[in-house]
């Protein structure tokens, strides 16, 4: 079962059309400080075809353009899949603690002895929604598509379920 990101696409529109007079009000969105995020991860969560435990570390900027900011992160697999990924995400705040982040990248993917998605370039969808804490922390879980959009050999994808803990992070 893969998810087209036309799908994604529509999902993530709909939600935000749903949410537009928060957003043209301004209560929707607030400026975090930059994060770094930690995940892991339950790899081929659908399928079950190629399972491995996912684990994650990302940066989240807080400055972006509108309202996407840019991130950029890496991926390994204990099935020794490799990703490096760069991408922009946004977060739509749901009220003081909770916290609903699309996001969409781009990276090169490293099979290893993990599933061959059809191609390096490698595209990853994610819808996450965490509890924000009073120091900006936040703890989330996410489900995350890769995906080649059909440009690779073959398109199988895989899907990923993940918990992260996001730090504040000053420089």
């Amino acid at each position: 079962m893969t998810v087209s990101l036309f799908r994604v696409l529509a999902v993530f529109l709909s939600f935000f059309s749903l949410l537009w007079p928060r957003v043209s009000s301004g209560q929707i969105f607030q400026e975090d400080p930059p994060l770094l995020s930690a995940g892991v991860g339950y790899f081929d969560v659908v399928r079950q075809d190629d399972t491995a435990t996912d684990f994650r570390l990302e940066y989240r900027h807080n400055k972006g353009l509108w309202i996407f900011r840019p991130w950029l992160g890496v991926e390994a697999t204990t099935d020794g899949s490799l990703f490096g990924v760069v991408g922009f995400e946004t977060d739509f705040h749901l009220g003081e603690r909770i916290i609903f982040t699309p996001s969409f990248g781009a990276g090169a993917y490293h099979q290893g002895s993990g599933p061959d998605l059809g191609s390096v370039l490698e595209f990853r969808s994610q819808i996450e929604v965490a509890y924000r804490f009073d120091d900006a922390s936040r703890i989330g879980v996410a489900f995350s598509h890769f995906s080649n959009a059909g440009i690779g050999s073959s398109n199988q994808g895989t899907e990923i379920a993940t918990i992260y803990y996001s730090v504040p992070i000053d420089f």
